[in-house]
């Protein structure tokens, strides 16, 4: 689990600040949040300044007509405010102590500006929180020379200020604009570099999808009338440069080994009739270059198989009994190396037989060269396929040396010693084989010597056990 989270944090890590997608998205959220959050203060520096303008106007022109309606002898006792004026106003005595009067909303509470009246400011204009007021207020008043209350005494008005503007609430607020804004801009920027990079992605797909040896396959080109456009114009003529360079080989190496094939017979048949008819001095001469057209002719008909595998030319296909193809291959082979046959009547597979016959010889072949005292071939169904091994008991083969050996030209040091004259393309050949009927070619593991598994999809009427 420990082993799990770490490889997803990798992933995202590498997906966010390795892939441009993911640079250019957290590149992007980062400039947008600095120059969101310099806007967001400004603006609420602004709506602050506007907000308490508005608020400390309104509690000037409450004060001012109170005011005035004292000094014409309009008021002389209770106060009341008109509709729009601020709600709390007190007449404060000239010393700040005492509340002489007030409206109703302000009654029972303490001077709003105490602390003006008792230095003796003439005028109070400033932004306070006084404890009686929930939040704060734009604090207004004025000094009366004379008044039904007695001289000095000061008529101050409260305006509360909006909620947005108690001390957590603007950079809360701030906050919330801000994250969502971010997500936005993120969600936006990686969505549409994700969707600019999909025709990316699905070049690289189609490129890895690619078979080496069918180069006909072309990749999707969009019609951006971009770069991405010309990228995939790019590689789809690459693509069209290597399979010409490829078929210009196959060619080359199917024209050569075609005609070689007749010189090399012609020298095999002279060379024979020559060993018939030389002294005894001479026959071990003769006869090594027998073996020599002999082995030039197996590689040249290797060669011929891998241009005609490369090429995927079509072969027939038919119904083929997998135990009955190993049988005869077994009844084929000398009395050299003993092969023990466990085969499984009516496992079928559906292929070209000449085709299987060739895997089934070159497991053989290779499995006879390396063994010490037996062969074993076993042919059977396992689950919805069918499984052909060859085991020998040999020295085996090293697990980081199993897949080298499919390698075309590859020869590990034992195969060398043990047969020299080897061309290295039997068992290559032999999975190529494999794969083009949709099966597999491995070495499993074994306590002794190598096994090599072939794996084939049972054809439609051949899992009936006939």
């Amino acid at each position: 689990m420990r082993q799990e989270r770490a490889e997803r944090a990798r992933y995202w890590r590498n997906r966010l600040l390795v892939s441009v997608r993911g640079r250019a998205t957290v590149i992007t959220v980062a400039v947008t949040a600095v120059f969101l959050t310099v806007i967001l203060v400004l603006g609420m520096l602004l709506v602050r300044d506007w907000l308490e303008s508005r608020q400390a106007a309104k509690a000037e022109r409450t004060a001012e007509r109170i005011a005035f309606d004292i000094v014409q002898g309009r008021i002389t006792g209770t106060l009341s405010t008109r509709p729009g004026e601020s709600g709390m106003v007190q007449i404060v005595s000239a010393d700040g102590t005492q509340v002489l009067a007030a409206t109703p909303q302000a009654r029972g509470k303490p001077p709003f500006a105490s602390a003006g009246l008792s230095s003796g400011d003439l005028l109070v204009d400033h932004r306070s929180c006084p404890r009686s007021i929930p939040g704060c207020a734009w604090i207004f008043g004025l000094r009366m020379r004379t008044s039904p209350w007695g001289p000095g005494v000061m008529v101050v008005a409260a305006e509360p200020l909006p909620s947005l503007l108690n001390v957590w609430g603007l950079p809360l607020t701030l906050t919330v604009v801000l994250l969502a804004l971010l997500s936005l801009v993120t969600w936006w920027t990686w969505h549409t570099i994700g969707r600019a990079f999909a025709p990316i992605d699905r070049i690289r797909a189609e490129l890895g999808d690619l078979d080496a040896r069918d180069l006909r396959q072309r990749v999707f080109v969009p019609r951006t009338h971009g770069e991405i456009q010309a990228l995939g114009e790019t590689v789809n003529a690459t693509l069209e440069r290597l399979e010409e360079a490829t078929d210009r080989e196959r060619r080359f190496v199917s024209d050569a080994s075609h005609d070689l094939r007749n010189p090399i017979a012609g020298l095999h048949l002279q060379l024979e009739m020559a060993l018939d008819e030389v002294d005894e001095e001479t026959r071990p001469l003769i006869a090594s270059a027998l073996r020599d057209a002999e082995r030039l002719n197996d590689i040249v008909i290797d060669l011929l198989e891998l241009s005609r595998l490369d090429s995927r030319v079509p072969q027939p296909v038919e119904p083929v009994d997998l135990a009955e193809t190993a049988r005869r291959e077994v009844d084929r082979r000398g009395d050299g190396v003993r092969i023990t046959a466990r085969l499984e009547p009516g496992v079928i597979v559906r292929a070209n037989p000449v085709r299987i016959a060739r895997v089934l010889g070159n497991l053989l072949s290779n499995a006879e060269r390396h063994a010490e005292s037996g062969v074993e071939v076993t042919v059977r169904r396992d689950g919805a396929t069918a499984l052909l091994q060859v085991e020998d008991d040999g020295h085996g083969i090293a697990p980081d040396q199993r897949e080298r050996v499919f390698e075309r030209f590859a020869r590990l040091t034992e195969s060398r010693e043990r047969d020299p004259q080897g061309t290295g393309l039997g068992l290559p050949i032999a999975r190529e084989i494999a794969e083009i009927y949709g099966g597999s070619l491995t070495i499993a593991d074994s306590e002794r010597g190598a096994r090599f598994v072939m794996r084939l999809p049972l054809a439609a009427d051949g899992g009936s056990g006939r």
